[in-house]
């Protein structure tokens, strides 16, 4: 009987995915934007290196991090495959020589950055994005500093700049003013560099419309198996399934409470399965009282609060419950967007949150 967690990732779930909002993205006005696949966080907590490498075998030849230290984890687990890895970070204090020998192309947030970069390629010629505030207010230039850059190109001098960018803040949300806001902002800003590729779309963007895909869209949640507008989505698949097995099951008289607090009490009778599983391994704390698990066809509810390396399920009038056998956390029948919003959170943190002590099974490798 196993005593941990399991976590299987489905490749092809994830190859199923990709070509969903390729397709949906081929449709643009101007032909079809490129999918550069958003592999940040370890791929959303998936594991780079599996990604990566089969979104490569399914066509995608750009990809986004954050951390440099991801940049060269990907180029290595990339091997010679000719990948343009963006860093979002961009060029932070030190690193420019190792982003330059990691062959990593830099997302420019500010001028100083961008100074930073100008300065290292001093005598030659290296590529670089250039990122443009239009309404998240985190990292890049705000568009009035766009127009000051365009007016001193010498500090451009050494950089060829081959994309510009920028995010969507409420992508989720269709009828949300600031997308049209943000689309416009950016639309004006990239023109101010026509000969650079131009992205905007994340998962959610993809899916505003035509408008919004321009030349690169840059998916992430959806690719790991959440629905692009924060709930499951049937054209979606499922690519993470988090299981736990049943270490006990007992009854608990009506009455007598469940877990640390007292935060549950019987009101009847109740049968119980302990789960070999908690907020160690990615399962929030918040999921109480609101979480559930599936098992032989049904959702079962999460009993009392959710403990460091346990929880309880309501198993009653189910006979099929019984020490080793596999519940379901997330996965194809409980999707993640459902578990996180039981939860209060996202689909991104709750894939973030599954901890390394869960095994990992891959499908489809």
């Amino acid at each position: 009987m196993t005593e941990t967690s399991r976590l299987t990732l489905d490749l092809d779930a994830l190859a199923s995915n990709h070509a969903v909002l390729k397709a949906a993205a081929a449709n643009a006005s101007h032909g079809g934007a490129e999918i550069a696949p958003a592999v940040k966080a370890d791929a959303y907590g998936l594991g780079a290196d599996l990604v990566a490498g089969r979104l490569w075998d399914e066509g995608a030849r750009g990809f986004y991090v954050a951390r440099l230290s991801e940049g060269l984890v990907l180029r290595q687990a990339l091997g010679d495959r000719a990948a343009t890895i963006y860093l979002l970070d961009g060029v932070t204090p030190g690193s420019a020589p190792a982003i330059e020998a990691a062959g990593l192309t830099p997302v420019l947030n500010s001028l100083p950055q961008i100074e930073a970069w100008n300065s290292h390629a001093r005598g030659r010629t290296l590529d670089a994005a250039l990122h443009i505030d239009t309404g998240m207010n985190r990292l890049g230039l705000r568009p009035e500093e766009a127009v000051v850059l365009t007016g001193a190109m010498d500090r451009l001098k050494f950089l060829n700049i081959t994309l510009v960018i920028s995010h969507l803040a409420c992508a989720s949300e269709p009828d949300h003013p600031l997308n049209a806001r943000q689309l416009a902002r950016f639309t004006e800003a990239a023109a101010l560099f026509p000969n650079a590729r131009r992205s905007l779309a994340n998962s959610g963007g993809i899916f505003l419309g035509a408008d919004y895909r321009f030349d690169q869209c840059r998916p992430g949640i959806s690719l790991y198996g959440g629905g692009p507008r924060d709930v499951a989505d049937d054209r979606i698949k499922a690519v993470a399934t988090l299981e736990a097995p049943i270490l006990q099951a007992r009854v608990v008289p009506r009455g007598e409470s469940i877990g640390y607090g007292a935060a549950f009490t019987a009101r009847d009778t109740t049968r119980v399965a302990i789960l070999a599983v908690g907020y160690a391994d990615g399962v929030p704390r918040a999921a109480h009282p609101r979480g559930a698990v599936w098992f032989d066809g049904a959702r079962r509810q999460m009993l009392g609060r959710v403990s460091m390396d346990l929880i309880a399920v309501d198993i009653t009038d189910c006979d099929a419950a019984r020490p080793g056998a596999m519940m379901q956390i997330i996965g194809p029948d409980l999707p993640v967007d459902d578990a996180a919003a039981a939860a209060g959170t996202t689909a991104y943190e709750l894939l973030t949150r599954i901890a390394p002590r869960a095994r990992r099974v891959i499908k489809g490798g």
